[in-house]
C-alpha cells in the first residue's frame, strides 16, 4: 500500500506541475483542466486511499471526546499537576 501512495503522489503532484507548465507556456485552457483533473484525482483517488491506510487498525474512540476519555484527561492531569508540585518543593 505504501509504494502505491507514493506511485500516486508522484503522479499528482508531478501532473500539477506539468499542468502548470503547460498552463504558463504552451495552452492556457489545456492547463487548466490538466491542473484540475490531477487535483480531482488527489482529492477522490489519493486522499481516501491515503486515510484509509492511516487509520487502519485504529480505533476511533480512542481520538473522540466521550465523557470517559474526559475523566481520564482530568485524572492524568491531576497526577502530573501534584508530580510537578513535589519536584519543586524538593
Amino acid at each position: 500500500m505504501r509504494w502505491i501512495l507514493r506511485i500516486l503522489f508522484g503522479l499528482v503532484f508531478g501532473g500539477t506541475f506539468i499542468g502548470f507548465y503547460v498552463k504558463n507556456n504552451l495552452d492556457f485552457a489545456l492547463g487548466q483542466k490538466i491542473i484540475g483533473f490531477h487535483v480531482l484525482g488527489g482529492v477522490l483517488i489519493y486522499l481516501p486511499l491515503f486515510l484509509y491506510h492511516r487509520w487502519k487498525g485504529k480505533s476511533l474512540k480512542d481520538y473522540t471526546l466521550t465523557p470517559e476519555n474526559i475523566k481520564r484527561i482530568k485524572e492524568r492531569s491531576e497526577v502530573t499537576s501534584k508530580r510537578g508540585k513535589k519536584n519543586k518543593s524538593l
